[in-house]
């Protein structure tokens, strides 16, 4: 596995990130372990958690796992989030800088560890001041306790105001942004990639097999299996059935099965290798629930599509072409 730069620092994590949601939730502790093992037997540095993925069970896991593993500390960026509703009281959710500070210990606490290397928020909090939320987050950096900070579900503008408020006011800036992001779900190409791009902000797509989709379990014209990810995903989600089964994403899975031919390599390869060519992405993260899903993701890594496969799956789902931005991409290419 290679490494690449975390944003625009200077510390280095495998082109691949795991993601832990699925510890304590679709995986018990030693299945967690298991996983966990295994990514960083094959040079895997990079783990992504979050507070609230099963109420804090899953931090705890990624703790002990890495502990039981004989992992070093130095030798893992451990990344996780704040945000989301923690308890009950008034207090126990946002960005205000009362949350942010107990979620931090709170989280140092179950991770069994003295520093967290990459502490994203979550989610915008409209309630609180931006100004808040990164003075905040600037003091755990400058007292040790976090060493970056970065964002996960913000808009462009959110993330430029964010940036813009961190270098006016002297605070520390976000280095990465996790977004949803894989070849059926481009929506950030629109103006979250260009700007994370220009401004030197890593990417972090999360839900790279489009919930599933790409995996190459599904076939047009029939309903999900029984017992599959997707099928179990309440309407309301993204990831729903109703919104990934139209024909522009059957499009990218006829294209995905071609180039499958083509290099020998399964879909959630392809679909993974296609995120790695992608401007500005620094590691897709995984979510495994078996040992073998883990090992089939890994082979994403040790090759690369050719430039023509890459632009033969772009276009497959490529987003819609709607003003301004036709206007200012023709403007450009004139």
């Amino acid at each position: 596995m290679e490494y690449r730069r975390l944003g625009n620092t200077g510390t280095l994590v495998s082109e691949l990130c795991l993601g832990t949601m699925t510890f304590g939730r679709e995986l018990d502790e030693a299945g967690s372990r298991e996983i966990l093992a295994r990514f960083f037997e094959a040079g895997g540095n990079f783990v992504d958690t979050a507070d609230v993925y099963e109420a804090g069970l899953s931090e705890e896991i990624t703790g002990r796992a890495l502990e039981s593993a004989g992992i070093e500390r130095e030798d893992v960026v451990l990344a996780t989030k704040v945000r989301f509703p923690m308890g009950d009281g008034p207090n126990d959710a946002g960005l205000s800088r009362k949350h942010i500070a107990a979620g931090c210990e709170a989280s140092l606490r179950r991770l069994g560890t003295d520093y967290i290397d990459l502490y994203q928020v979550h989610l915008w909090d409209s309630v609180t001041p931006l100004e808040e939320t990164l003075s905040a987050l600037t003091d755990l950096v400058r007292s040790g306790k976090v060493r970056y900070i970065g964002c996960s579900k913000y808009t462009a503008w959110q993330l430029m105001k964010a940036l813009w408020v961190s270098d006016s006011r002297g605070f520390e800036r976000f280095v990465t942004l996790q977004p949803q992001y894989s070849l059926v779900e481009r929506n950030v190409e629109r103006e979250l990639l260009p700007a994370c791009v220009a401004e030197g902000v890593g990417v972090l797509p999360w839900g790279p097999l489009g919930g599933g989709f790409l995996s190459g379990k599904y076939r047009r014209g029939e309903e999900p299996p029984e017992g599959s990810r997707i099928a179990g995903v309440p309407d309301e989600f993204e990831e729903a059935w109703h919104r990934r089964n139209v024909e522009r994403n059957w499009r990218v899975l006829d294209v995905v099965e071609e180039v499958s031919w083509e290099t020998g390599k399964s879909y959630p390869q392809i679909a993974l290798n296609w995120l790695l060519r992608q401007p500005g992405v620094t590691a897709p993260i995984l979510g495994a629930r078996r040992v073998e899903q883990l090992e089939d993701n890994l082979g994403a890594t040790g090759w690369e599509l050719t430039g023509e496969q890459v632009r033969r799956l772009s276009e497959a789902g490529a987003i819609e072409e709607v003003y301004p931005y036709s206007m200012i991409e023709g403007a450009q290419r004139a």
